[in-house]
């Protein structure tokens, strides 16, 4: 059928079938800012105006909008020319991975129509049909009313960054903080910290225009001609042996162009996680198995030359399961007597297969025993974390295609294209310089992506059919059968002596790496580590136990073990305070690891290829600083006032504050590795080529302004090229907190060549000595007031004297990994009636080092809060008996929405770090680590109850009020 509609004021006619919904008639007519988040709507990133109301294309079909008027964010603008919401957006830093922000800029545009002075409510309710937490809402939000400002004639709010006085300098302070703008970066500056023209400063994102205009940016909007549809097909058992598989009706159903299982696949052994190589044991994985282990493990992929027909040929496989007993809990699958889940012949490199024992991990520094008897009080206390999903709202989604040299050539939304494409070259029986894979920009990945997950299916189905192949996940996939943050079984004992100093610390864990053991041995080695380095303990005792269980795999998650140990331990610390009666604060603050301390068990714990002989030490601080920051911004004070913890109108609630301390860590060190390449244009612009991957975090602004910095120009003079194997330097992906340390550096060194080689040919054309020349504003300068722009330099460099490329690479591993550390706050109150817990605030003040953008930095923490904040709340993956997720999807599986948050604060501490670039130390992850414990010792300064176990249901606060 054909339909007439009036997009972006232009009438088009566009076919389509009865069934096609708004969404992919669109895109299909080439409006790629509309775009696929869930099938039925939840997350509104196909949100379009249809006659100026909001409505989300995914959920209203191309037939209904016959003779309407459609409205997408490519009519808002145009060459040249934004409109002032796109505008706002941009300078307020409200862009984190740009995929949903099309639909957030429709949404305020239809707003602002209707009510031209909104309040921040209104704002918030426009944005609650759409999906944003990578951003934190807050930077959306103000960029709304600040186009609306704009719009009505008013000025606006500064997004300046504001800077507040130290509070630990011993110098006095009476600044006002409530005067600061609410949108302004937070940033308490230090003395140590040299001036700079462009690091440090809060630059817009290199890549926003293209994200505020919905331009083609992400892997769904590269399109090939002749493209087939590939379809999964997915056990519904949590553990069988598949008896037989019949594809014969698939194969011979029309426009079905292969059909692959582990009948016709070759049975090729690997680890799924994107690691640097060797990939860590056990390689446990195979493309199609003939032993399923959990409800979501695939059976069989289809190419087809539709999804129709691709989904119709997935119902035809015939498959005869043997369903064997399945064990879901971690702690139950390590018994003598439970269900083995990998008994196959060729199973390579688990601890014990046979006790489903994946890995068995072992570090100390003392003989603990020693420790307790020197100790005055020994406390032991047991967590439970669990599974949830990063819920990026992009899913995974992989393409392949041969291209004219017959080479491989897979695009995909991937954190790690150099591991992938090595990982999936022996799976495809490929050499690796016949493949190349190529990173569009990600619509969020914050670890899941970190994986080779469905790119050989892709690779498989290409090689099968000679034709280009897309894989996309469904929502409901995206959740059983990628990845999520691993659930473990945590006990801590500590021994404290008299005066409270911690004699000795012994952390056990179980950890549940589902089916496969992927990341199985490395977050939980970053559990021990963060678990055993935020406090200074003489004696460490790590012993940790990672079971294969059948519920769906974990993976990588930010914070990457992390999170999990210290909400544990945070939640040991706090009730260990409380038991010696003991101010919570001043009792971590007579334990916790500052600079000059060693990290001692570190190289028991480390993946890389550390100096065993050299103790890592930690070289820069601001814990003392950020503390102090947190307690002005919370009102502290405030909880120990029995007036304000029990409202006198309202006897039902009680209110609370919590505190619970991060360190995290920066890069992996002895083993990630970043490439950069720089060289100049003839106009004086320069080509900055990495391997790092932006995943929305800014890394391509981060490393863009660190090699204008060196080399005297403005970020925009500076254009980045990033993640394709085949043109960018190696990088090992976006992982482990490392791209703004690790490529920074590598970018850093490469900028410093070039500026040496820039200066070279200053001298020749100012006749002056290398030392007095400087380079800014675009210009070589020397102290005698002569200068040569760089446009200049690069033509004669390029074509006149000499001539020579004006270029230089360089990479970086690091032998330190400095930590990061926060002061997370929470301000929560407990309806003791329902168990209902609202979370009313937080506040996180971050020491990162120097921030290199402290724009980009502060959405970094603000987003990670709100993630941070569903892992402690309301996010928990849920199976009935027999291993079936049965909230796989958005609404049931709860993340927090714009008009649900509490308001939040972050605040950047300066230290200069003197191992990362310009003194930066990493912030992507912090954030993640501490909210949950800051909520739950919020919980009980407000209750008097002391809850083990995340998340805080309303049953499960409610039960423990009860048991009290």
């Amino acid at each position: 059928m054909t339909i007439t509609l009036t997009v972006n004021g232009a009438k088009v006619e566009l076919s389509c079938k009865p069934q096609d919904s708004l969404r992919a008639v669109l895109r299909g007519a080439g409006y790629y800012s509309v775009r696929f988040g869930s099938e039925t709507g939840e997350t509104g990133a196909a949100a379009v105006l249809v006659d100026g109301v909001l409505i989300s294309a995914d959920l209203m079909l191309a037939a209904q909008a016959d003779g309407h008027e459609i409205e997408t964010v490519e009519g808002m603008s145009s060459p040249g020319n934004l409109h002032p919401i796109q505008e706002a957006f941009i300078e307020t830093g409200a862009i984190q991975s740009g995929y949903s922000t099309p639909a957030m800029i429709l949404a305020a545009k239809a707003l602002i129509a209707a009510n031209p002075d909104p309040t921040e409510d209104d704002v918030r309710d426009a944005f609650s049909g759409i999906l944003d937490r990578e951003t934190g809402y807050l930077r959306p939000v103000h960029a709304v009313l600040r186009a609306a400002a704009v719009m009505r004639g008013d000025d606006p709010e500064s997004v300046d960054v504001a800077f507040l006085d130290p509070l630990t300098s011993g110098a006095a302070s009476d600044q006002d903080v409530t005067a600061l703008s609410t949108i302004a970066p937070k940033v308490v500056p230090s003395v140590d910290v040299p001036d700079t023209r462009i690091v440090g400063h809060a630059e817009v994102k290199v890549d926003a225009i293209k994200l505020v205009k919905g331009n083609p940016a992400f892997t769904d909007d590269v399109v090939a001609s002749g493209t087939l549809v590939a379809k999964v097909l997915y056990s519904p058992h949590a553990n069988a042996r598949i008896v037989d598989i019949d594809d014969s009706a698939a194969a011979a159903l029309p426009g079905v162009r292969a059909v692959l299982h582990h009948g016709n696949v070759a049975r090729v052994r690997y680890a799924s996680g994107g690691q640097s190589y060797p990939n860590p044991l056990p390689y446990d994985q195979v493309s199609f198995d003939n032993r399923v282990r959990f409800v979501g493990d695939r059976v069989a992929a289809v190419a087809a030359d539709t999804e129709e027909i691709a989904l119709a040929a997935i119902d035809l496989i015939d498959v005869t399961y043997e369903v064997l007993p399945a064990v879901f809990d971690e702690n139950e699958a390590i018994l003598d007597g439970a269900p083995v889940i990998h008994d196959e012949p060729d199973m390579e490199g688990a601890h014990d297969a046979s006790h489903n024992l994946v890995h068995h991990i072992q570090a100390e520094t003392g003989d603990v025993a020693d420790g307790f008897a020197a100790a005055a009080h020994v406390f032991e206390q047991t967590c439970r974390v669990h599974q949830v999903q990063q819920t990026p709202i992009e899913p995974h989604i992989a393409i392949a295609a041969w291209d004219s040299d017959e080479r491989l050539v897979i695009t995909s939304s991937t954190q790690v294209p150099f591991h992938v494409r090595r990982m999936v070259a022996p799976l495809l029986g490929l050499p690796v310089k016949q493949i190349r894979i190529i990173k569009p920009r990600i619509g969020g990945g914050f670890g899941v992506k970190q994986e080779m997950l469905i790119e050989d299916i892709v690779g498989h189905l290409t090689i099968a059919t000679g034709r280009p192949v897309r894989l996309e996940l469904t929502r409901e996939e995206e959740f059983i059968s990628s990845r999520t943050r691993h659930p473990q079984t945590i006990t801590f004992k500590t021994g404290v002596d008299a005066a409270g100093k911690i004699t000795a610390q012994d952390m056990h864990v179980v950890a549940n790496t589902g089916a496969y053991g992927t990341h199985g041995l490395t977050v939980q080695m970053v559990t021990g580590l963060r678990g055993l380095s935020s406090y200074n303990s003489p004696i460490k005792r790590f012993d940790c136990k990672v079971a294969y269980t059948n519920i769906p795999v974990p993976g990588a998650y930010r914070g990457y073990g992390a999170p999990q140990a210290l909400y544990a331990l945070e939640t040991h610390m706090e009730d260990i305070a409380a038991e010696l009666g003991m101010d919570a604060i001043e009792f971590r603050r007579l334990n916790w690891a500052v600079a000059g301390d060693p990290l001692d068990i570190a190289p028991q714990l480390g993946e890389g290829d550390q100096d065993a002989s050299v103790m890592p030490m930690i070289t820069s601080c601001g814990l003392e600083e950020a503390v102090a920051q947190g307690i002005r911004a919370i009102d502290w004070d405030r909880r120990n006032d029995p007036a304000w913890r029990e409202p006198a109108d309202r006897p039902n609630i009680r209110r609370g504050l919590g505190f619970a301390m991060a360190m995290h860590g920066t890069a992996i060190p002895g083993l990630d590795m970043g490439g950069a390449s720089l060289k100049i244009n003839d106009d004086g612009s320069f080509n900055l080529l990495v391997g790092a991957t932006d995943l929305g975090t800014g890394s391509d602004t981060i490393l863009a302004q660190i090699a204008a910095e060196v080399v005297g120009v403005g970020t925009d003079d500076i254009i980045v090229y990033s993640s394709d194997t085949d043109m960018t330097p190696f990088d090992v992906g976006a992982y482990a907190s490392s791209t703004t340390y690790i490529s920074g550096m590598a970018t850093k060194r490469a900028a410093e060549l070039v500026r040496a080689q820039i200066i070279d040919r200053a001298v020749l054309m100012l006749g002056v000595d290398a030392d007095s020349i400087d380079l800014h504003d675009g210009k070589a300068w020397s102290t005698d007031g002569q200068s040569v722009t760089l446009e200049q330099i690069a033509l004669s460099t390029l074509h006149q004297e000499g001539q020579h490329q004006i270029m230089a690479d360089a990479s970086y591993v690091s032998p330190e990994s400095p930590p990061p550390y926060a002061a997370q706050f929470a301000e929560v109150e407990v309806d003791i009636e329902t168990g209902q817990v609202t979370v009313e605030r937080l506040v996180m003040a971050v020491d990162c080092g120097v921030p290199i953008n402290p724009l980009t930095s502060v959405g970094q923490v603000e987003g990670g809060l709100v993630q941070a904040l569903g892992y402690g709340h309301c996010e928990e993956m849920a199976y009935d008996a027999d291993g079936r997720m049965v909230n796989a999807a958005f609404g049931p599986y709860k993340i927090y929405r714009a008009d649900e948050m509490p308001e939040i604060e972050a605040i950047l501490v300066q230290t200069l770090e003197p191992s990362g670039p310009f003194g930066a130390k990493a912030i992507a992850e912090i954030p993640k680590d501490a909210v949950a414990p800051a909520m739950r010792n919020a919980i009980a300064n407000a209750t008097g109850v002391r809850i083990a176990n995340i998340p805080f249901t309303p049953e499960r606060v409610w039960q423990a009020l009860q048991d009290a």
